[in-house]
């Protein structure tokens, strides 16, 4: 098989298929029939596949982030951990440092921060969060704890497809869950479905009821009342001309400015917070809260301007600490400079561990992050390598993770901590 042949099955129906497609590819670059791609300094420790929403299965991400010149990358799939074991194999065959994780959403804080809007844009007293460096050994276990949210968030999955009939019906659209929603997923191998799963379903069909993409942009605009951005509205119109991105656009303009018409709260597919905190330290995980910060002009384009902490966030950092978290992620391409200091600064007097990474979940993103090439953001280098080294260290034992109670009393710095696991990576 050719190159183009052997990318395309990299999104092949198994996961046999895939990783031997990937080994075809990395003959062909050390045969040097196909150039290595130019290596950057760069890492990215969240990336979701198809076992959440994603173009890309674990293979062709892993494959897409190392001929982006990434040194490193991690998974991150919302609430699954079933496409870890194939993004480890990858890793293998291409010969690049991988961590694994899972995006969560808990809920159970107590007062005020109940009912606060935490970083969910969506749902006041409900926050994103992550398992980081999952040790290989629990993996399944992680999945398996999983199971039962997936299963609830399915219950309400379809329930919104319902009200999203109820919108679209006198349009000539409806949407059915099983039959629109779930093709779109990877749900039968252990995946999870979210939102952007249901709005893609909607797209594609949206496309196929009106073809002509200013027909399309007058029922959102005149006749939805949803707001539609200048680029957006420009990449709608010329959507005829990419037919495989053009959904993706439209997904982005619907996440922006449809959701509230449709959300149902989201409960039972969320653990309690303590319950997060103590399964993390039964599975030898590092928890993580998400900062997301106060939103202006979305760099994603699918988020509408909102506050979000940053109004309160020495009540948050205090919270964070007295439930036991272990860090905090964020991405310096989605905030100010003045957001990003304040959160650095916060983590350091907190003594907690910094993780970066840029969500990747759509075509037109790069898995390069260029904000990281700003020397102040040196240390999540660092701190990818320490996240790596954790994964590797709990793996083989899981007493001599970063944040075991051993490791915690042989190096009680953070700071000496993370250049320990740093140089068990290689660093």
């Amino acid at each position: 098989m050719n190159e183009k042949e052997l990318i395309e099955r990299l999104n092949a129906d198994t996961k046999e298929e895939r990783l031997s497609a990937l080994r075809g590819l990395m003959a062909l670059h050390k045969s040097g029939v196909l150039p290595a791609p130019e290596k950057t300094g760069f890492v990215n420790n969240h990336i979701h596949t198809t076992y959440s929403f994603s173009p890309y299965s674990p293979t062709k991400a892993l494959y897409t982030a190392w001929k982006s010149g990434l040194r490193t990358a991690g998974i991150m799939d919302h609430d699954s951990s079933s496409g870890a074991r194939e993004f480890i194999e990858a890793g293998e065959i291409i010969g690049m440092p991988v961590t694994c994780g899972v995006e969560l959403r808990v809920r159970g804080f107590d007062a005020p921060l109940d009912g606060y809007r935490i970083n969910n844009p969506d749902q006041n007293g409900v926050a994103y969060v992550a398992l980081h460096g999952i040790p290989h050994q629990n993996i399944e276990k992680v999945g398996e704890w999983m199971a039962p949210y997936r299963r609830a968030r399915d219950e309400r999955n379809e329930k919104m497809c319902g009200r999203l009939s109820e919108i679209f019906a006198p349009y000539g659209v409806t949407l059915d869950y099983k039959a629109d929603v779930l093709p779109e997923s990877n749900r039968k191998e252990g995946g999870s479905v979210t939102e952007r799963h249901i709005l893609f379903a909607l797209a594609k069909k949206l496309i196929a009821k009106y073809p002509s993409p200013a027909d399309l942009l007058e029922l959102l605009k005149q006749k939805l009342g949803i707001a539609v951005s200048q680029k957006a509205e420009g990449l709608i119109l010329a959507g005829e001309s990419d037919p495989y991105l053009y959904p993706y656009d439209l997904l982005g303009v619907l996440k922006s400015s449809l959701v509230e018409k449709f959300y149902i709260n989201a409960t039972d597919e969320c653990p309690d917070v303590r319950e997060y905190i103590a399964k993390a330290k039964e599975f030898g995980a590092i928890s993580a809260y998400a900062y997301l910060g106060d939103v202006g002009d979305s760099v994603t384009g699918d988020k509408k301007a909102q506050k979000f902490e940053d109004s309160y966030l020495p009540l948050l950092f205090d919270t964070l600490k007295k439930l036991g978290f272990n860090a905090v992620t964020y991405m310096p391409s989605r905030n100010t400079r003045a957001q990003l200091d304040r959160v650095m600064e916060m983590c350091r007097s907190n003594a907690l561990f910094e993780i970066s990474g840029e969500d990747i979940n759509s075509p037109r993103q790069s898995f390069v992050c260029k904000a990281m090439a700003d020397p102040a953001f040196a240390h999540l280098t660092d701190s990818t390598y320490a996240l790596i080294g954790h994964e590797i260290a709990a793996t083989k034992d899981g007493n001599d993770g970063m944040f075991t109670e051993k490791t915690c009393k042989e190096y009680p710095d953070l700071a000496s901590r993370i250049s320990r696991f740093a140089k068990i990576a290689g660093k």
